[in-house]
């Protein structure tokens, strides 16, 4: 067996050993490799073996996007809607790559300061679904009220155009999140489980989305590259996910709240105990996306008279919600338990509590804050 020590630091000078790195502190990043190549860690250095790495393996080939849809999605005006709402993904993944992260100027209805990148991923939706022949109505985070689209449309599309404003000026993963409802039951009074479709993108060093299809989620990756052949379209990165029931990573969201809700810190004070593993960053797609790559995870946001909600039931909550259940795992509406999917949607801004991610931990959710038994 080799032993292999490395310990640098990136300096003003380059990669440099630091001074005040002792021998006991430089065993805690010794990592052992086996004569087969594969890394482990030894407890008695210390490791906590608290990291979560992909199992995804690589494919002899992938199907793209229009395959998957020609096979799994026989409605054509769904078909349709799904691949120009992945295409307005790719154009906000274009304008993120080139869009500085300055102050718009204006702000929206919830008086939230527009960033200049909001207003572009906002316009770049609009613009898909005005022109849109099967988009009925659309309605958008930045301005929550429903506006005709096209007359002769099928389908009512509500987004979010880019979450993680809060963070995007860091670098950090952000998203787009979309719900789409046929016209027939419409938004106002339907529930998230009316809806026909959900897709989430995340932006982060590659862009991912995912879409909800009949026989479950369904993750395409935009512009990537096997075997060094480039892909200018969307390729199937992840069919079928599913989320475990059970998990030891949680993202606990609204943590304000626990000062307020005895149960709340009771829960967190239990991931501590149990060394659940925290992921964590603020923003709500990479914070739930997590579970669809690692198949486990768990995203709490209770709230308390001091904290109340923030998460919008339509924009945010609804289209993870049908993701989140087709894959498995479990939602909570923070109050009296049930599926988030089932609260009825009666204004755009709705707000609401949530509780998403592995059934078994929704469930201690459920016990702990919403008194469930």
């Amino acid at each position: 067996m080799k032993t292999i020590a490395l310990c640098l630091v990136a300096g003003a000078h380059g990669l440099i050993a630091p001074a005040a790195l002792t021998p006991r502190r430089a065993l805690s990043v010794v990592r052992s490799t086996t004569e087969e190549g594969a890394t482990t860690t030894d407890d008695a250095f210390g490791a906590s073996h608290t990291s979560f790495y992909t199992t995804a393996e690589k494919q002899e080939s992938y199907s793209t996007l229009e395959e998957v849809l020609t096979e799994k999605c026989p409605d054509t005006k769904l078909k349709t809607l799904i691949t120009e709402m992945l295409d307005s993904c790719a154009k906000i993944t274009e304008a993120l790559r080139t869009a500085l992260v300055t102050v718009e100027g204006s702000s929206n209805t919830f008086g939230d300061v527009q960033l200049t990148v909001d207003v572009i991923a906002d316009e770049i939706m609009w613009e898909a679904c005005r022109s849109s022949a099967v988009v009925y109505e659309g309605a958008s985070e930045e301005e929550p009220e429903i506006k005709k689209c096209n007359p002769d449309g099928q389908y009512v599309v509500c987004w979010d155009p880019l979450d993680g404003s809060s963070i995007v000026d860091n670098n950090w993963a952000v998203g787009t999140m979309i719900g789409v409802w046929d016209k027939s039951t419409g938004l106002i009074g339907a529930t998230g489980r009316d809806q026909v479709t959900s897709v989430v993108a995340l932006y982060g060093p590659r862009t991912t989305v995912l879409v909800a299809l009949d026989d479950g989620v369904y993750e395409f990756t935009y512009g990537a590259s096997v075997e060094q052949e480039e892909v200018s379209d969307w390729i199937c990165s992840r069919e079928r996910i599913e989320i475990s029931p059970d998990c030891k990573i949680f993202a606990p969201a609204n943590m304000r709240a626990a000062q307020d809700l005895e149960g709340y810190q009771d829960l967190i004070n239990h991931y501590m105990k149990e060394r659940y593993t925290l992921r964590y960053s603020g923003g709500l797609v990479p914070d739930v996306y997590q579970q669809f790559t690692k198949q486990q995870g768990v995203f709490s946001n209770p709230t308390s008279p001091a904290s109340p909600a923030k998460l919008r039931l339509a924009f945010e909550a609804a289209p993870f919600g049908l993701l989140v259940e087709k894959a498995g795992g479990a939602t909570s509406d923070g109050v009296s338990g049930g599926s988030v999917l089932d609260v009825q949607i009666n204004a755009v801004d709705q707000r609401t509590a949530l509780c998403i991610g592995s059934s078994n931990e929704v469930d201690r959710f459920n016990e702990m804050i919403c008194m469930i038994e």
